[in-house]
């Protein structure tokens, strides 16, 4: 396992902004906005089953006592990083992840300022080492 990485898109699919769209041209503003946060959220969701059955499959599973609070504050072994955000912030390189894995055989686009469409998507590199965290302040 020393130098592992795993790498994985997932989506929730297309359809949704059409369908949120459609919700909100007949004023239902609400079911519109539930909709497409439901979408993101069950993405994140998948992306982070993922990431546990990864950590699973290095032989690396979490406690049993692993308490929810604990799994949203990343208290098990191991990083899950997307980009565009803080600890992976150059979004560009998000063409070579899709170069390597060519998510768009399951529907997921890049668009040209390098953000997943549908936008209910979510990429991540996944590294295992137990001194990996996402910010060290001191």
């Amino acid at each position: 396992r020393p130098d592992s990485l795993a790498m994985f898109v997932v989506t929730t699919g297309s359809g949704v902004r059409a369908q949120a769209a459609r919700l909100k041209d007949s004023g239902e503003f609400l079911a519109s906005h539930v909709l497409q946060a439901l979408a993101l959220e069950m993405a994140e969701a998948t992306a982070e089953v993922l990431h546990c059955e990864i950590r699973r499959l290095w032989g690396l599973p979490d406690s049993p006592d692993l308490t929810l609070e604990e799994i949203f504050r990343a208290r098990y072994r191991g990083l899950r990083v997307s980009f565009g955000y803080p600890a992976c912030p150059d979004l560009e390189q998000q063409a070579v992840l899709f170069d390597l894995l060519d998510p768009e055989k399951i529907g997921v686009q890049l668009t040209d300022g390098f953000m997943m469409d549908p936008e209910a998507s979510v990429s991540a590199l996944v590294f295992h080492h137990p001194e990996a965290k996402y910010f060290s302040a001191k």
